[in-house]
């Protein structure tokens, strides 16, 4: 399927969007939370100890605890008092108990099996639970599926793009909860006209020449939704005013239009034939793939107003080239990538103010992304309420930034190894 810059919709005849709302897209209009059925990443799996942790993921409060090797995750919320359980102790193995009356609940199924301050036989015992969500580690990173769990789990790896899954590489990685809806960072990384602007004075862009501005048509394969250039222009030749242009005598010229048509191409990459560099899917994954590497961004929202930013650089390598990139990663693209670059893209979602909006020709990018999920079906995570009827609405307690981490993931026989994973703090 492919779709053009003349299909973005319009309120009439005329190209002027003034006032223009998401009326034309309701289920995205809704996702204030995003979707419900999906797993979402939320934490590295080694930062999460017998220590419970708070996170917030569409809006449902969660803690994360380790118990052996294994990590769970409940609703943050004792029902008697409504005190947060990730205030509490890890007790008795197996159970994480409130820290106001001791209440304790098994890990595996939320159910109450002690009450330290009513005796042995406190009545109220195996008459209530707290929910509990399924969890799984891959890629270093902790899973959590937020829906429902009647008609069963579809497996992680649904939500983990394929090349991921098939070879070896080296990872590394940033996850800090930022400013603004999840829908309007996944908006920003999906957007045509903004890079060649925004991120012309980043250093991560100081050497490459990037275009003036682009044709480009939308073409969806299997799950993504890939942006394909079908024409690059280097200038912007304004009638009366002059000529913008980001070339400059230091940069370099860019790489071609799509990552399988450079000279020097990674094989696995090569073996992708993406016909574009960007794509995205559901529930908010963006995908950026350049001839030796690629750039991964999950937008996992936290609720209306945060979103919880993962982005991930990988090389499939081994051996020698595997520990370069790591060198290369911890010295400087997790500050210049992941840190300067993808700060600017912060900048805009924070300060964004939309709906209404006016929308020209390269937004065909966006209302594709909104056109895609409003044909999956996708159900839509409900503001949540609190027990008296009120909204309940929680703001992550997490800390903001999260230490990159560098991680090398090898295939086994009974599925994926992460060698050492390591903090910027030194953390394994």
């Amino acid at each position: 399927m492919s779709t053009t810059a003349n299909d973005a919709p319009r309120t009439g005849a005329s190209e002027d969007f003034a006032g223009q709302d998401w009326g034309s897209w309701p289920t995205y209009e809704a996702a204030t939370l995003g979707f419900r059925d999906f797993w979402y990443p939320i934490a590295w799996a080694h930062q999460i100890t017998s220590k419970p942790k708070p996170l917030t993921v569409a809006g449902e409060e969660v803690v994360l605890i380790r118990d052996g090797d294994e990590i769970r995750a409940l609703h943050d919320r004792c029902p008697h008092r409504g005190v947060p359980l990730s205030l509490g102790r890890h007790e008795f193995p197996g159970t994480i108990s409130c820290p106001y009356h001791g209440w304790t609940y098994d890990l595996t199924d939320g159910k109450l099996v002690a009450v330290v301050t009513d005796g042995p036989d406190s009545p109220i015992c195996g008459k209530l639970s707290v929910r509990t969500y399924p969890v799984e580690v891959r890629l270093g990173l902790v899973w959590v599926y937020v829906g429902d769990t009647d008609d069963g789990v579809p497996p992680v790896e649904r939500e983990i793009p394929r090349e991921l899954l098939e070879n070896d590489f080296s990872m590394g990685g940033r996850s800090d909860i930022r400013e603004g809806n999840w829908r309007f960072a996944a908006e920003n990384g999906f957007d045509e006209g903004h890079a060649k602007y925004l991120h012309n004075t980043a250093l991560w862009r100081m050497f490459k020449v990037m275009p003036a501005w682009n044709k480009t048509r939308l073409v969806e394969r299997d799950e993504w939704l890939i942006r394909v250039q079908d024409e690059v222009h280097w200038e912007t030749k304004v009638p009366g005013l002059g000529t913008w242009t980001n070339k400059r005598w230091w940069r370099k010229m860019p790489l071609p239009d799509a990552p399988g048509k450079a000279a020097d191409v990674n094989p696995v990459i090569k073996g992708l034939d993406l016909p574009g560099f960007v794509s995205i899917r559901l529930p908010g994954l963006l995908r950026v793939a350049y001839p030796h590497f690629i750039h991964y961004e999950w937008y996992v929202p936290v609720d209306a107003e945060n979103v919880r930013y993962v982005q991930i650089m990988v090389r499939f390598e081994t051996g020698r080239k595997a520990a370069a990139f790591a060198f290369t990663y911890l010295s400087a693209i997790r500050w210049l990538f992941h840190g300067q670059f993808t700060a600017q893209d912060a900048w805009m979602v924070d300060v964004m103010d939309a709906p209404p909006e006016r929308l020209y020709r390269p937004d065909i990018s966006i209302t594709g992304w909104r056109r895609m999920c409003e044909a999956r079906g996708l159900v839509v995570q409900k503001m949540a309420t609190r027990p008296d009827g009120n909204p309940g609405m929680a703001v992550s307690n997490t800390p903001a930034i999260r230490p990159p981490v560098l991680t090398t993931v090898r295939r086994t026989g009974k599925g994926f190894r992460a060698d050492r994973t390591e903090g910027a703090d030194g953390a394994v």
